[in-house]
């Protein structure tokens, strides 16, 4: 009897993941960054805490997995955020934050959907107020050649894009160097890299910007 009762429970189990959408599981790569250094000492972090880091950019493609049970495998999204202060300090409240996503064009409009429900999963409170959803094409490439495990390229159409390369020697200007910030959402695996590009030319904001050779940015891979 209780063999048959723990077999009903797992099969309850199985059937209230299908329902909220979490019975497979999804995974990808990601990649994420900043407008202030994440890995730094103190003597770069204080200088911009409060004067930068309220601007980030957030990418995810999805390998293999489905969302509300709708496939999503090869497909990608991307929020541009405005925050109200440094993302990641302890000290100030950087909410409200406006968001735009950028949806991938390949995807369907249900696969649309849920890409969007995805990433407001993964973004939290930081993607709670979405005030423009476009629609482009999403290449997202990561290059693992000569250990290079930092080189990935993100290009969302003409509104966003991302270039990283792998934190050098000569990266370190205060000698005390860490990764200071955590990634705004949660992976499975990420490390900090240097933005050669880091450029959203959206309107919807209130802010365009572009940067380059700052180290600012993740490289890694989520699984929800």
């Amino acid at each position: 009897m209780r063999k048959i009762l723990a077999i009903a429970a797992v099969a309850l189990s199985v059937l209230a993941l299908s329902a909220t959408g979490r019975a497979q599981q999804i995974s990808g790569d990601y990649i994420e960054t900043r407008s202030a250094d994440v890995y730094t000492g103190f003597c770069v972090a204080n200088g911009e805490v409060n004067l930068v880091g309220d601007q980030a950019i957030l990418g995810w493609r999805v390998d293999r997995g489905d969302w509300n049970g709708v496939c999503l495998d090869g497909l990608g999204i991307v929020a541009a955020v405005k925050a109200n202060a440094t993302l990641g300090d302890r000290y100030t409240d950087p909410y409200p934050a406006k968001a735009v996503l950028i949806v991938d064009q390949k995807a369907t409009p249900e696969q649309r959907e849920a890409l969007i429900g995805f990433a407001k999963e993964m973004g939290g409170k930081l993607l709670s107020h979405v005030v423009r959803v476009e629609v482009a094409p999403i290449q997202l490439e990561v290059s693992h050649a000569n250990g290079h495990h930092g080189n990935v390229k993100l290009h969302a159409g003409s509104i966003a894009a991302i270039e990283t390369r792998t934190i050098g020697k000569h990266d370190h200007l205060c000698g005390n160097e860490e990764t200071f910030y955590a990634p705004l959402t949660a992976t499975t695996h990420a490390m900090p890299a240097v933005a050669e590009l880091d450029e959203y030319t959206g309107k919807d904001l209130g802010v365009s910007w572009r940067s380059s050779g700052k180290r600012s940015a993740f490289v890694g891979t989520f699984a929800k």
